[in-house]
Order: structure tokens, then sequence, then C-alpha cells
């Protein structure tokens, strides 16, 4: 796996992922992405609700408010799959409709993000993600 190294300027993210590990990650992302959609859907989600539901799960960058320490916690919070597997799982074992929607949501969600190129956040700024420094 290649590792991107942090320049004297600030240019990289130490620990970013580079190489074939991203791209694997990224088809890793088009799965879970499929996987949320289909998920949705099967459960009796609305065509119609599914894109502003997909992309509300980025109300979570209002945490940045606060400055990025408090925002990569409230952004890394709502993108990791550990949340949406949680309450895609919670919803699936008791039968909750609204839940399992949720969990297929934000499974859909982090899996876009990850396609696209966006990562977990680190408190240094909003572009210094675990997959590398995103934007110019």
């Amino acid at each position: 796996m290649q590792i991107a190294q942090l320049d004297t300027a600030g240019a990289g993210t130490a620990g970013a992922v580079t190489g074939a590990a991203r791209r694997w990650l990224r088809i890793e992302g088009l799965a879970a992405l499929a996987a949320g959609v289909a998920l949705y859907l099967a459960y009796g989600g609305q065509l119609i609700w599914l894109v502003p539901l997909v992309l509300a799960v980025d109300i979570s960058m209002a945490g940045y408010l606060r400055g990025p320490g408090a925002g990569s916690l409230v952004y890394n919070l709502a993108h990791n799959q550990a949340l949406g597997l949680l309450v895609l799982g919670l919803g699936l074992a008791t039968g909750t409709v609204a839940a399992t929607l949720g969990g297929a949501v934000l499974v859909a969600h982090v899996g876009m993000d990850r396609l696209v190129g966006y990562g977990l956040k680190y408190p240094t700024d909003f572009r210094d993600t675990h997959l590398g420094r995103i934007g110019r």
C-alpha cells in the first residue's frame, strides 16, 4: 500500500491511502452505495425521498461552525459505516422500518462519499481526510 506523506506546507495528509488500495476503497464505496439504495427501496423507501435523505446526512458539517475539532468529530460520527450498520441492524432486528430505512440511507451516503474520494476528517482542517487532502 502506498502512503502519502505530510509535507512542511501541509499539502498532503499523513497516512492517506493511495494507489490500488484507494481504488479498492472506492469500489467498496460503490458496493455500499448500491447496497444502501437497494435496501432503502426493498423496505419501501420512496424514490422521490432518496436523494434528499442521502444528502441530509451532510447536515453534520454544521459541526464545523464550532471549529475543525468539533466539526471533524460530528462529521465523523455521521460519516462512518459503523453508525449506518448499527442503525440498519437495529431496524432489522426490531422490525422498525424507519430505522431500517435510516440505516440504509446512512450506508448509502458513506458509500457515496468513499466512492468520490471523501474520507473521515482529521481535526486539522475540513479538507484533511484519511483518503487524502480534498480540494485544490
